[in-house]
């Protein structure tokens, strides 16, 4: 089977996964000026503030590689100290040293942020990793994450107690920083966004005050934050919504098809996906373009999987009949358990798509159905490119589709994300 690992993706909506908070004082001259008079002095000082063993690491310490890589090769903000808090009350240190001192900060999650501003910062980086408490509430109806968690650590710790929460599709990316702009995933179908199911989340603010933030306590922020939330504070832990799992099995059929069914497919698969009718039984619908030089030197190979809530069935195998008769090169299923759910669709934490270090071009593009035309257009010039610069044949070019029933259930006023009408990521 092969597994869509990439290189060019359109990720899990994966909106950036950075929760940052900025401080630039009025004098932009003495802002820079500052900054760059970060050095062992400010280490030791920061250190003297700090109560929870929380580890400092500047540019000459060993570790610095590693606390400073990013995803995005390209994406490299100028960090002059990272500070790796054990206890979130530190976080709020952090934050009122930098402000004392007119030093800009950050906050990381995980580093998967995507987008260029980054590069632009220059100052102190918060690293959450360490903050990665989960705890499952007595009710099992919610759990409490602190906010260095990312996907895997949660679905090995819901797994093992039988429960499941919203993360996406990639295993490398936390929960809350894709939660702050919206969150999709294999559960949207179901329950709708991550940040659909958020009970209420503690932040720092960007003068280093402390709040709780919910439905009741700050409105204006709790709308802010589920959406459009990366700018507004700090969030070193929340609760979220969990659901049962009960250790079940998980179908997914993987489909393989040549140049010649591309068009029918992309029709089958609008109406498979019925207009953001889809039954959120089928937790994902995901499309890729890749060279696979066994079949074809000149062509990409169309792949497609689906991924369902449960075992194979009768229902489940009729569902797919459409796509069996459209000549495919090669039908591979298999069943997993929800532990594996993000390796067959190319998201585990060894695939390239968490892979640190490389230039990954990233768009997105919010649909209602697929325009078969243009993603003819986009299969050639793919085709054009790789036969021109025979360097780019390790690429690949991912279209993604969820259930959106559970999305749209929620009001688009309650919240920030204004993206809840669409059908389709891609």
């Amino acid at each position: 089977m092969w597994s869509l690992s990439l290189l060019a993706v359109s990720t899990l909506a994966l909106v950036q996964s950075f929760a940052v908070g900025l401080v630039l004082p009025s004098d932009e001259a003495q802002y820079r000026q500052t900054n760059r008079s970060v050095n062992a002095q400010t280490q030791q000082e920061l250190a003297s503030v700090l109560k929870c063993n929380t580890t400092i690491i500047g540019p000459s310490d060993p570790g610095w590689a590693d606390a400073t890589e990013r995803y995005m090769q390209n994406i490299q903000p100028r960090v002059q100290l990272s500070v790796r808090p054990s206890c979130e009350q530190d976080v709020a240190r952090i934050v009122r040293y930098a402000n004392h001192h007119h030093i800009a900060f950050y906050a990381v999650s995980r580093g998967h942020s995507l987008t260029t501003d980054a590069a632009r910062f220059t100052g102190i980086e918060i690293d959450m990793r360490n903050l990665n408490r989960i705890r499952v509430k007595p009710n099992r109806k919610t759990a409490e994450f602190q906010g260095g968690v990312y996907g895997q650590e949660a679905i090995e710790n819901l797994w093992g107690k039988g429960l499941v929460t919203a993360t996406g599709t990639c295993s490398c990316v936390s929960l809350i920083g894709p939660g702050l702009g919206g969150g999709h995933g294999l559960q949207q179908g179901k329950h709708g966004l991550t940040s659909d199911h958020i009970v209420s989340m503690n932040v720092v603010l960007a003068d280093g005050s402390t709040i709780r933030v919910n439905e009741r306590n700050h409105p204006d922020l709790w709308w802010a934050l589920r959406g459009a939330g990366h700018n507004f504070g700090i969030v070193t832990s929340f609760e979220s919504k969990v659901w049962p799992d009960d250790f079940k099995r998980y179908f997914i059929r993987t489909f393989q098809y040549s140049s010649s069914s591309h068009d029918a497919v992309f029709e089958a698969v609008n109406k498979f996906q019925g207009n953001g009718t889809l039954d959120p039984s089928w937790l994902a619908s995901f499309g890729l373009y890749a060279m696979n030089t066994t079949l074809s030197t000149t062509e990409a190979t169309l792949y497609w999987v689906f991924l369902n809530d449960g075992p194979k069935t009768d229902a489940v195998v009729a569902a797919l009949k459409p796509f069996d008769q459209l000549q495919p090169l090669s039908v591979d299923d298999i069943d997993i358990p929800y532990l594996d759910i993000n390796t067959p669709i190319g998201g585990a934490l060894n695939s390239s798509l968490c892979e640190p270090n490389k230039s990954h071009v990233v768009g997105t593009a919010n649909l209602q159905v697929y325009n078969v035309t243009a993603q003819r257009a986009i299969y050639d010039l793919y085709n054009q490119n790789i036969q021109q610069h025979p360097e780019l044949n390790g690429t690949r070019v991912l279209v993604e589709g969820y259930a959106v029933k559970g999305v749209k259930s929620f009001k688009s006023e309650d919240s920030a994300f204004p993206f809840r009408d669409d059908n389709i990521l891609t």
